[in-house]
C-alpha cells in the first residue's frame, strides 16, 4: 500500500483541508500556543508556536509516526541492526559519543573497545601536539592545522571549528575541500610550513578532491622542508593503510574510520581530529557529551515532547501537506554561519531519495531544498522572498540566548531582529496604502534557541538535526544512510579526466563532446 493511501496520511489530508479554510490568523490567536508548543531540554529549546498547525494536527502527526513505526526503527538503530539495507551496514554514529561501555554488537562483535582505543589514541595525539611534544621537523611546535577533506570529512569539522572559536587556543585551523586549486593555494599562502600540521581525511584515501589537495600540500611542504618532513607534518584519518603509507604517512599516524559511520555523521569520530586539536580534549569531550544528551532525550522523551520527533513531523507537515518545497535555515549567530551548508548535506544527501527501502518509486515529496545564511545578513538578501514571494517557505530560526561577547547592544539587536522576522512572517501586514506593501503572513517558522553556544550545546544542536533527519527518513520510508546519487557524476568525471590526461580519444557521446568544448 502506498504511504499516501494509509489511514494516517488520509486523516492528515482531511485535517489540512479543514485547517486551511480557517487561515493561520485564526490559529495564532490562541495565546497559550507559546507555552503549549514549546519543548525545553538542558539548555536547548524548540518553540513551534508559529507553525500553521493546532493540537489536533500534532495528534494526527504523531499517529503517522506510530503508523510508520518510528520507535521501532529508533530502537533498531541504537541496537546496531543493519538498517542501512542497501549497503548492509549498521548505523552507529551514536556509539561514538556513548560514555557507557555497555557492549554494542556489529556482526556479533562488540565495537566499544575499538571505539575507546581510537578515542584514547586521538586524545593522546591531541595532548602531544597541544603540549608541544609532537613538533614539526625543525623542532618548532605546530600553530596551524590544515584539514583536507570533502563532504562529511569537511563540513562537520569546519562548522564545529568556527562555532567553537572562542574555545580554541594556540592554533589557527584551516579547511580545504574544493578541487579548485585556489582553495589549497590560498591556505598555503597563510601558513608557516615549519609550524603546520596537515590532517588528511578520506575513508578510502582515494577521494579525488582530497587527494589532489593533499598532494599539492605535500609537494609544497617537500619543497620547503624536504621529503623527511612528510612523516612529521601529515596525519591521516582513513581505513586504507596501504594508500596512506604510499603517500608517506606512517600507519601509526593513521586514525581509523568505520563502515557503520556515514561521512555526514562522522564528526564524532577521528574525523573530528582537527576540532579536538583546536579546542582541546576536554572541550571535545563536552561536544560528544552534548550529542549523547540529545541521544538520551531522543530515546526516552515521550513522542509528543521529543524534540527530534516534533521537528521531523513539522517538516513533513509543511512539505507533504502544505506544499512547501524549501526550508530556510537562519542562524542568528555568526559562529553558526556554516550551519546551513552542513544541514544541506545532512538532510538532502540523507533523504534526497525518490525510491523507498523496498525499491518502489515514491508518489509523494521527500526532502525539501535547504538554503540559508546568517541573520541579519540574510534579511538584506533573500528575506524579501520569504515575506512576499509567491511560494511560502518555512524557516528554522536558530538563536543563542547568551552570546554577547562583551557587546550586549549588538546581541539585543540580533535577537530583536530574530523575533521581529518570525512575527512578520507569521502575521504579516494586511492593510497598506498600496498592494506592494501588503505582507500576506501565514509563513511558518520554528525557533531553536541555545542558552549558550558552547561545546555541549553545539553537540546537542547537531544531534537534534541528525535525529530529525532519521525520523523523516522513516516517515518517508527511505534509507537515510546511503547516497548512491553522489556516485554517477563522480564516475563520469573520472572517465573524462582519464581520457583527457592519457591523450585518448574523448568519448563521442554528447557529454564527451561537451567536455572537449570546455577544455583549455
Amino acid at each position: 500500500m502506498s504511504l499516501t493511501s494509509t489511514s494516517a496520511w488520509q486523516a492528515l489530508t482531511r485535517h489540512r483541508d479543514a485547517l486551511c479554510a480557517q487561515g493561520m490568523d485564526t490559529i495564532l490567536r490562541d495565546a497559550a500556543r507559546l507555552k503549549n508548543f514549546d519543548i525545553a531540554f538542558d539548555g536547548l529549546r524548540l518553540n513551534y508556536a508559529f507553525q500553521n498547525m493546532t493540537a489536533e494536527t500534532l495528534t494526527l502527526l504523531l499517529a503517522l509516526a506510530e503508523q510508520q513505526k518510528v520507535q521501532d526503527w529508533r530502537a533498531r538503530m541504537f541496537g546496531g541492526d543493519k538498517i542501512n539495507t542497501t549497503e548492509n551496514r549498521a548505523v552507529l554514529h551514536t556509539a561514538l559519543r556513548c560514555r557507557e561501555d555497555t557492549p554494542i554488537l556489529v556482526d556479533r562483535l562488540d565495537i566499544m573497545p575499538e571505539i575507546r582505543a581510537t578515542q584514547n589514541r586521538v586524545a593522546a595525539f591531541v595532548d602531544d601536539v597541544r603540549g608541544g611534544v609532537w613538533k614539526g621537523i625543525t623542532g618548532k611546535p605546530f600553530r596551524h592545522i590544515v584539514n583536507i577533506g570533502i563532504g562529511g570529512s569537511d563540513l562537520g569539522p569546519r562548522l564545529a571549528a568556527q562555532a567553537l572559536r572562542p574555545f580554541a587556543s594556540g592554533f589557527e585551523t584551516h579547511f580545504v575541500a574544493n578541487a579548485d586549486a585556489f582553495d589549497i593555494t590560498s591556505v598555503l599562502q597563510k601558513v608557516d610550513p615549519a609550524q603546520t600540521l596537515f590532517v588528511v581525511v578520506s575513508k578510502t584515501f582515494t577521494t579525488q578532491e582530497t587527494l589532489l589537495n593533499a598532494h599539492a600540500a605535500r609537494e609544497w611542504l617537500v619543497q620547503k622542508l624536504g621529503e623527511e618532513a612528510v612523516t612529521r607534518h601529515f596525519v591521516a584519518v582513513s581505513v586504507n593503510s596501504a594508500e596512506v603509507e604510499k603517500f608517506g604517512i606512517h600507519a601509526d599516524n593513521m586514525f581509523p574510520m568505520w563502515d557503520w559511520v556515514g561521512g555526514r555523521y562522522s564528526l564524532w569520530s577521528a574525523v573530528g581530529l582537527s576540532v579536538a586539536l583546536a579546542i582541546g580534549n576536554d572541550n571535545f569531550r563536552d561536544l560528544l557529551a552534548g550529542a549523547e544528551a540529545m541521544d538520551a532525550h531522543f530515546q526516552s522523551a515521550p513522542m509528543a515532547a521529543n524534540m527530534p520527533v516534533i521537528l521531523a513531523l513539522l517538516g513533513v507537515w509543511n512539505r507533504n501537506f502544505l506544499g512547501s518545497a524549501s526550508l530556510a535555515i537562519l542562524p542568528y549567530c555568526e559562529r553558526l554561519r556554516d550551519l546551513p551548508r552542513y544541514l544541506q548535506q545532512l538532510e538532502m544527501e540523507s533523504n534526497g531519495k525518490s525510491v523507498t527501502r523496498g525499491g518502489e518509486t515514491v508518489d509523494y515529496k521527500t526532502v525539501p531544498v535547504l538554503f540559508g545564511d546568517c541573520g541579519t545578513i540574510s534579511q538584506h538578501s533573500f528575506h524579501q522572498c520569504l515575506h512576499q514571494g509567491s511560494d511560502p517557505i518555512p524557516a528554522d530560526f536558530i538563536g543563542v540566548a547568551n552570546d554577547d561577547l562583551n557587546r550586549p547592544e549588538s546581541h539585543r539587536a540580533l535577537l530583536s531582529n530574530l523575533a521581529a522576522q518570525m512575527g512578520a512572517l507569521a502575521f504579516g501586514q494586511k492593510q497598506a496604502a498600496v498592494p506592494q506593501d501588503v505582507y500576506p503572513g501565514g509563513r511558518p517558522s520554528n525557533l531553536v534557541l541555545l542558552d549558550n553556544l558552547d561545546p555541549r550545546r553545539l553537540g546537542m544542536l547537531l544531534a537534534l538535526y541528525e535525529h530529525k533527519t532519521f525520523v523523516q527518513g522513516v516517515l518517508w520510508d527511505v534509507n537515510s544512510f546511503d547516497q548512491p546519487g553522489v556516485e554517477l557524476g563522480k564516475r563520469m568525471a573520472r572517465g573524462l579526466e582519464k581520457d583527457a590526461s592519457s591523450g585518448a580519444q574523448v568519448s563521442n557521446d554528447l557529454i564527451g563532446q561537451f567536455f572537449k568544448t570546455i577544455l583549455p
